[in-house]
């Protein structure tokens, strides 16, 4: 199963994009999203020996319920072939940080390096006998890559006058893109302290 290509819009590829309408996304994002496009292999061209595997593909916290020791994995519908890369990236993103991704007040949405470790120890504890050595290395990868796809479906949203999202107020997609653009800021400058978290426990 082939990943479907994603294009970024010409007009969001500029570096001043947003320098002076108050979206500035782009010119801070240090991350090429060129990893997210397929080859012939269907694999993200990073890691073009990625193996399919059975994914849940929409891995966020509020997908799994808790009732004590007990735990439920709900939204199944989204179950299918995947790179476990992007679960593992999902969950990076929702579970790392304090602040809800439509948290008006920047300063409470920080990367919790903690839950980072937490999250990679318990993760890899079943899987890593399972795992390919190239699907370990793609971990971390994985959290860049989902994090930027959701800066640009935001801030595209925000900019198509909120056609998909459901928001409640004008600017809700463009609180969203600031705060996942200021988690994946800080997990940017935090990689190689995270790649050597995720080597500790593979």
């Amino acid at each position: 199963m082939a990943v479907r290509k994603r294009r970024v819009p010409r007009r969001y590829r500029s570096p001043a994009i947003g320098t002076k309408n108050g979206h500035g996304c782009y010119n801070t994002a240090k991350r090429d999203y060129n990893g997210i496009k397929s080859n012939k292999g269907g694999a993200p061209c990073s890691f073009p020996n990625l193996p399919l595997r059975v994914n849940h593909n929409d891995t966020k916290l509020n997908n799994i319920i808790l009732d004590g020791a007990k735990w439920m994995v709900i939204d199944l519908d989204t179950v299918m072939k995947g790179y476990v890369m992007f679960d593992f990236g999902d969950m990076v993103r929702t579970f790392t940080s304090p602040a809800f991704e439509d948290e008006k007040d920047l300063s409470k949405t920080e990367f919790r390096f903690a839950h980072f470790e937490a999250l990679t120890k318990g993760y890899l504890k079943p899987l890593n006998q399972a795992l390919t050595e190239t699907e370990k290395e793609s971990l971390l990868d994985g959290a860049f890559y989902i994090i930027y796809e959701q800066v640009l479906r935001f801030l595209t949203d925000f900019l198509k006058a909120n056609v998909y999202y459901k928001v409640a107020y004008p600017d809700h997609n463009l609180v969203r893109t600031r705060t996942q653009l200021k988690l994946l800021k800080s997990i940017i400058e935090k990689e190689s302290e995270l790649r050597t978290i995720i080597e500790k426990y593979t």
